[in-house]
């Protein structure tokens, strides 16, 4: 799972999900993808989110686990609604977040992006707290891995459209733009 050197934030719940490689020889981290989550769908606050990460979500916990819980998938970062923090992956490694994608022509974005999951869905307004959280996390992120500048910051829905929706038309690009500016 982790190793020495792996890079752990400092300040926010450490939760190591199985769920994550190494990356490809070479490969430099230049692209931060934003993500929403919300299990069951619509609901807030449960332990499923984690439990799916860590690949302990239990089938018949809701009818709609049914259909994920075999789902191998994880972020490197997970924002709660009251702004809290965990992190399952650690930034070096990678996570397995984006799935089918493509980002300028790139395909396979797990091997050079970080994902950040909202506990959020596209037709709820994120919390401001999420909002600080995750621009905190951004400017750490980005002080680490320059080559992540804010052209290089975008939707799940960028990366996979036709197929993903998230952040969602909730999400409010231009104020996170500005607290991280």
């Amino acid at each position: 799972m982790s190793k020495p050197g792996d890079i752990w934030l400092t300040g926010v719940e450490h939760i190591p999900s199985p769920n994550a490689d190494e990356r490809p020889t070479g490969c430099e981290i230049d692209l931060l993808v934003i993500h929403h989550i919300s299990l069951p769908p619509g609901e807030f606050g449960g332990p499923y989110i984690g439990q799916l990460f860590l690949n302990r979500l239990a089938p018949s916990a809701h009818p709609y686990f049914a259909e994920i819980a075999s789902m191998q998938v994880s972020a490197h970062l997970l924002i709660r609604r009251d702004g809290t923090a965990a992190q399952f992956v650690a930034l070096d490694r990678r996570a397995w977040h984006a799935g089918q994608s493509v980002y300028c022509e790139r395909d396979r974005c797990n091997d050079f992006s970080i994902g950040i999951e909202l506990e959020g869905s596209d037709d709820v307004p994120f919390e401001p707290v999420q909002y600080d959280a995750l621009s905190r996390l951004t400017k750490r992120i980005r002080q680490r891995f320059p080559l992540i500048t804010p052209a290089r910051i975008v939707g799940h829905s960028d990366i996979a459209p036709g197929r993903k929706t998230d952040p969602g038309p909730c999400f409010d690009w231009h104020h996170y733009r500005e607290l991280i500016a």
